[in-house]
């Protein structure tokens, strides 16, 4: 990722923090205020962030759907945090990137993609724990955002 200006690197962390404290992704009203911005350059620095591949925002909104590894709403992948805090993630793959990014152990429930049938994983100690799971990446990262809320 290339440097990004000071107000979209604090608008991207304010979302993030959101995310992860609060469980809903803040507005660009909430965000103007919390970082002393005014809401059209807080909207530009969404816009950019956006446009960058840093968020994906609500088709025809600018409302955060996405801020990976985080989804801004209720997702199949459930991270349950040491802490009790329950997140959803993106992806089985994002979901257990919540754990790593917050350095926590925990646990995620997803289905497998395949079959069905549930999946559970758990993180100890910064480890994970063995499973007989199966990473499969059906779509080749180089068309992840071809359509990123389907991969």
């Amino acid at each position: 990722m290339t440097d990004l200006p000071a107000l979209d690197a604090s608008v991207r962390l304010h979302i993030i923090t959101q995310l992860l404290d609060r469980g809903a992704a803040p507005s660009i009203a909430n965000t103007a205020d919390a970082l002393g911005a005014s809401e059209a350059d807080a909207a530009a620095a969404y816009d950019r962030l956006a446009a960058g591949r840093i968020i994906v925002l609500r088709p025809g909104t600018r409302d955060v759907m996405m801020a990976a590894p985080l989804s801004a709403g209720p997702t199949p992948h459930i991270v349950r945090l040491a802490d009790g805090r329950t997140r959803y993630g993106n992806c089985v793959w994002d979901a257990m990137g919540v754990l790593a990014m917050t350095a926590s152990d925990g646990d995620v429930d997803t289905t497998c993609q395949d079959c069905g049938a549930p999946l559970h994983l758990s993180v100890r100690n910064g480890t994970l724990t063995p499973s007989d799971a199966v990473v499969h990446f059906a779509v080749p990262a180089s068309r992840w955002w071809e359509d990123i809320v389907f991969t």
